[in-house]
């Protein structure tokens, strides 16, 4: 078997896409262990992953950015070729990456099949199989050159300590004496969204049954936060608005400590079920046969069964039958009762 020192892993998707990789970077590290891997991201999520046991080194790449040219791109793939990697590995299907992958000259480069000009990008290419596999096994598909096959390694995320400490910290100060649940009711695609009624009305029944509400959102989310909690119009000791107030680690470290979370299709959801979080996921115009929905006995998904889903990939930015039942339909008391049995009340 050939062995390997330096390995760079190149994800530069969304953070849902990222995180869904850690199977594979576990699987790649089983395999090689003496082998320093290097985690190549989107910038803007580097620090979720600088906890990640398996990983040596997580490198941020400005894909919307200083390097968002073609030519700075090839630039960039220049200077990691000097950096003594000696095996590649590219888990994204863009031109920028194919360019990239083959400016970096690496000796071995492994990636999928298609589209096209991926042929002139990798040494060798794996199928990714897109309507037959869900994505953590599309992914591991790119390691059947090495030989490496079987089920993938379960995802695991790790959080940076200091991001632990700062959510037992507010556990301890906050003396929690009911079961706390978080909800998220943002997300990049408008139609993957919720809506807020319905959110702040699951504040208001989580609050008079019992469970104290966190409500979380990043900074461009602030207002959707708001509302869900002026609309809920819950008692103020048992709902803690975190809107804006947390870095990626801090916040994937608070939703590994709760009771249970409620979610939009988004990328804090992956943050929560590599954690083993219970969670509901709320599917509008995605569907899980997309193959990104969160695993485990502890997550459920929740959608509603239309002939116009999935409408996408990720979603519109308006229902193109302007109705949005995929969303409307899935009714807050339908809702409830699956996220009360996870709270335990």
């Amino acid at each position: 078997m050939q062995e390997y020192t330096k390995i760079a892993i190149w994800q530069t998707a969304f953070l849902g896409d990222a995180v869904l990789t850690l199977p594979l970077v576990r699987a790649v590290k089983d395999r090689y262990p003496d082998a320093e891997i290097h985690f190549f991201v989107r910038s803007g999520v580097e620090s979720i992953f600088e906890g990640q046991p398996e990983i040596a080194q997580v490198h941020p790449f400005a894909k919307r950015g200083k390097q968002k040219s073609l030519s700075a791109a090839i630039r960039f793939g220049r200077e990691i070729g000097q950096q003594g990697f000696d095996l590649w590995i590219s888990t994204h299907t863009s031109l920028r990456t194919a360019l990239i992958s083959r400016a970096t000259g690496i000796q071995r480069r492994i990636g999928y099949s298609a589209p096209w000009y991926n042929r002139f990008a990798y040494t060798e290419t794996a199928d990714r199989r897109f309507t037959e596999l869900a994505e953590i096994e599309r992914l591991m598909q790119l390691l059947t050159p090495l030989g490496i096959t079987g089920p993938a390694p379960k995802a695991a995320l790790v959080v940076a300590a200091e991001a632990q400490v700062q959510a037992e910290t507010f556990w301890a100060e906050s003396a929690f004496d009911r079961p706390v649940l978080g909800l998220h009711p943002g997300s990049t695609w408008p139609t993957k969204c919720w809506p807020v009624e319905y959110y702040s009305e699951i504040v208001r029944t989580a609050s008079e049954n019992g469970a104290h509400v966190l409500i979380f959102a990043g900074p461009d989310e602030q207002e959707v936060a708001r509302k869900v909690e002026q609309g809920a119009n819950a008692d103020p000791s048992h709902v803690t608005n975190l809107a804006g107030k947390l870095n990626l680690p801090a916040l994937a470290a608070y939703l590994g400590k709760l009771d249970a979370y409620l979610t939009n299709d988004s990328g804090p959801m992956h943050l929560a079920w590599t954690q083993d979080t219970p969670l509901v996921a709320l599917f509008g115009p995605t569907v899980e046969k997309l193959g990104f929905f969160p695993r485990g006995e502890n997550s459920t998904v929740m959608q509603i069964d239309l002939e116009c889903r999935p409408c996408g990939l990720h979603g519109p930015k308006k229902c193109p039958k302007e109705h949005f039942k995929c969303m409307k339909e899935l009714t807050p008391d339908s809702v409830w009762r699956v996220l009360r049995s996870k709270l335990g009340l």
